[in-house]
């Protein structure tokens, strides 16, 4: 018996972090705010609508955006408050579907194929769900609904904000016919560079190109690209993607060599060891086999150094002395300077047997940071 044809929403939070501090203060809506730390170190969070006008974006540096928006409101972010709203609307989410996909606080994954709700359509529910979200948070989100999640990705974007686009079946060939590659996943800018040289702009010169050629140039991304084309995306939603990577990360205020990093590594590896334990909490019996030391220069060249040992660390003092020793692979010349500074662990895989990991997290009142 052949498998139901799936019927995905993406919902899209508007502006998200910027929204919520407009719902919250009012003397903010109709403003240009920026949700960022004002300084010459901080990078844009969000930006409202109003700010988007004059070319402000997010993970811009704030000293831009500040030029480009002269009078633009400059609001702290507050993650605790942006979290307990995507706790919310999460709830809202699962009124209608348990297939649900988180991918940020402000954007998931819905597969309603067989829905807790029978509303008549994917198109249906989806309203439901943005009229839901509005009426209990008074914030606007916008929907897309298609057969696959990168179809369903794209259409959440094609009437923003507080607008929804559905792509059927049927509709899927015209719909990406003109679709420029940029706004393909995975498509950057160094990417749309070599597909521009090769004369394409979009899924109709993909799909000229063929398979073949693009495999031939691209490898299995080239493959992958021709899938998208066509809109062949077979990836399920996935409720409970297991984590990947733990970490935490900091911008000085000023410069800093690497031989004056150990303060902060000390610092960012207890956040990293608080988050683990909270994984641990949520999915025991996966631990971190790999520490990752993160570096950005003065310059914004990006440098990670990790190291899978043996046996995996198992106090967030044992964290820190691996990722102070990982500045030791680092080859730059001595006088570098440091604008960033993370650590991280990675590498997640089942328990084993031995008998050291068998209590890394059973005594909390060591991981008790407040």
């Amino acid at each position: 018996m052949k498998a139901p044809q799936r019927k995905i929403i993406h919902v899209d939070m508007d502006a998200f972090y910027a929204s919520v501090e407009q719902r919250d203060d009012p003397s903010l809506r109709g403003q240009p705010v920026v949700v960022a730390w004002k300084g010459a170190r901080s990078v844009v969070c969000a930006a409202s609508y109003e700010a988007r006008r004059f070319g402000v974006r997010s993970a811009m540096p704030a000293l831009r955006a500040e030029k480009l928006c002269p009078q633009a409101i400059f609001v702290p972010p507050d993650f605790a408050r942006y979290k307990a709203v995507s706790t919310h609307v999460r709830a809202i989410f699962q009124r209608y579907t348990d297939l649900i996909e988180p991918l940020s606080l402000d954007e998931a994954y819905l597969d309603v194929t067989q829905p807790k709700q029978d509303l008549g359509s994917a198109t249906a529910i989806a309203a439901h769900i943005r009229a839901a979200i509005f009426a209990e948070t008074q914030l606007t989100a916008s929907a897309g609904i298609a057969p696959n999640k990168f179809l369903a990705k794209i259409a959440s974007d094609w009437n923003k904000p507080n607008g929804q686009c559905v792509v059927k079946p049927q509709q899927v060939d015209a719909f990406l016919a003109q679709l420029a590659v940029g706004r393909l996943p995975g498509v950057g800018k160094v990417m749309q560079g070599k597909l521009t040289d090769l004369g394409v702009a979009t899924c109709t010169d993909l799909r000229k190109l063929g398979a073949q050629v693009l495999e031939a140039r691209f490898g299995r991304w080239g493959q992958r690209l021709y899938e998208l084309s066509m809109g062949i995306d077979h990836h399920p939603v996935q409720p409970a993607r297991p984590t990947l990577q733990i970490s935490s990360e900091d911008t000085f205020a000023s410069d800093h060599l690497l031989d004056e990093l150990a303060p902060a590594i000390c610092r960012l590896a207890t956040d990293t060891w608080a988050g683990y334990a909270k994984e641990w909490q949520q999915h025991p019996g996966r631990i971190a086999r790999t520490v990752v030391l993160k570096l950005k220069t003065s310059d914004f060249r990006i440098l990670t150094r990790s190291l899978t040992a043996s046996a995996p660390p198992t106090s967030e003092q044992q964290l820190a002395a691996i990722a102070c020793a990982l500045r030791e692979r680092v080859a730059l010349p001595i006088n570098t300077r440091y604008r960033l500074v993370g650590v991280g662990l990675s590498g997640f895989a089942a328990l084993d047997d031995s008998p050291v990991q068998d209590d890394l997290f059973d005594t909390p009142a060591e991981h008790d940071h407040g």
